[in-house]
């Protein structure tokens, strides 16, 4: 079984806060009629502040998806690598110990992927595996995860690097009336963020099963559309509504593991808004303060979308994570309605390398993501 190492993250150094949203909103959108509908839904987001890679006033103005794109790559090349650095240090391994790397991300594109430039750049492994994955949104840490899983799974000495990197603020549509960017443009942040799975050894959660599960014909729920000027967020006002159908989906899960989903000792979730939370309380009958760590996610960075897990695990690490063989879920929700759902156990394992024999090049094929 492989075990999920504790994350790094960073935000950037640029800060915009609730009362500074609101008023930005007041001001840019004062002829919009659903303007005071939108103001509610962002003040109801609980979020206080959020980082940005850009300063307020460059972040509102709009020099095209070219530009923007281009800013994407250069602010990813300079943000990434730290983190990386930092978790492959959490994680007691070294650049060239990874076999996989696993680069996630919703709001910039590149091709050939940042996996590429990543493996140049830090001297990784010319053999390292590639999986770029760009639409799965909010889900896609979650998802990340699970790949991760399975990789080490039918590869039990590898080891997979995840890296989700997001800068939410690059999509902001400063002609875009629709209710769903508006909310958007008070709910996101951006993050970078990194976590280690290793193979054998490491502390941390030692991944035991996942799941996924798609809420059929919600696919519209959560989209952009992709126009001239990049993405637009698109969000239906059906969204709050789908812990009910994935919080069954979740307590099956975990039952088939034979645990019980009320009585875990750790929960980290996505937090796409304080109703996400409020609901799986009531749904899975645990205590609020069991999503204490998301919460703080979304209070202090607001949603940085496939980032938010990783940073909830990273909370929940700082705080003293729970004892040895305390078990948990880790659960990424996003676009499809998906939702991307791994179990585990709270391990303190040895160090790197001990009792570990890498294999050869012939002994594991190749994986191709084309």
């Amino acid at each position: 079984m492989s075990t999920l190492c504790r994350p790094a993250v960073a935000v950037p150094e640029n800060v915009i806060t609730m009362d500074e949203s609101l008023d930005i909103a007041r001001r840019l959108h004062a002829d919009n009629p659903r303007l005071p509908l939108a103001l509610r839904l962002i003040a109801n987001t609980g979020v206080r502040r959020r980082h940005l890679v850009q300063p307020i006033e460059r972040t509102l103005r709009h020099p095209g998806f070219e530009a923007r794109n281009l800013l994407y790559q250069e602010q990813a090349k300079l943000r990434v690598p730290p983190v990386i650095r930092r978790a492959l240090a959490n994680a007691e391994v070294e650049i060239r110990d990874i076999d996989l790397l696993i680069y996630v991300s919703c709001t910039g594109f590149s091709m050939p992927s940042m996996t590429a430039w990543l493996i140049n750049e830090l001297g990784m492994r010319s053999d390292t595996r590639q999986l770029p994955i760009a639409q799965l949104g909010c889900a896609a840490g979650g998802a990340a995860i699970n790949r991760a899983h399975d990789f080490c799974t039918a590869y039990p000495e590898l080891n997979a690097l995840i890296v989700a990197c997001e800068f939410c603020s690059l999509c902001y549509q400063p002609d875009d009336a629709d209710i769903g960017s508006l909310l958007s443009d008070g709910l996101f942040g951006d993050a970078v963020a990194a976590a280690v799975v290793r193979g054998a050894g490491g502390t941390g959660v030692r991944l035991e099963r996942n799941g996924s599960y798609l809420i059929p014909h919600t696919q519209d729920w959560i989209s952009y559309a992709v126009k001239d000027t990049g993405f637009h967020f698109r969000l239906d006002k059906r969204v709050p509504t789908t812990m009910a159908p994935l919080a069954p989906v979740i307590d099956d899960l975990v039952a088939r593991h034979e645990w019980d989903a009320s009585a875990l000792d750790f929960y980290v979730v996505h937090a796409g808004g304080p109703r996400i939370l409020d609901d799986l309380s009531r749904f899975l009958g645990v205590v609020p303060e069991a999503f204490r760590h998301s919460r703080a996610t979304l209070t202090e960075y607001g949603n940085i979308a496939s980032a938010v897990v990783f940073d909830a695990l990273d909370r929940l690490y700082a705080a003293g994570g729970p004892a040895v063989g305390g078990r948990g879920i880790v659960a990424g929700f996003g676009p499809g309605i998906t939702a991307e759902m791994a179990l585990g156990t709270w391990v303190a394992g040895e160090p790197a390398g001990v009792g570990v024999r890498r294999p050869t090049n012939e002994e594991v094929p190749s994986w191709s993501t084309a």
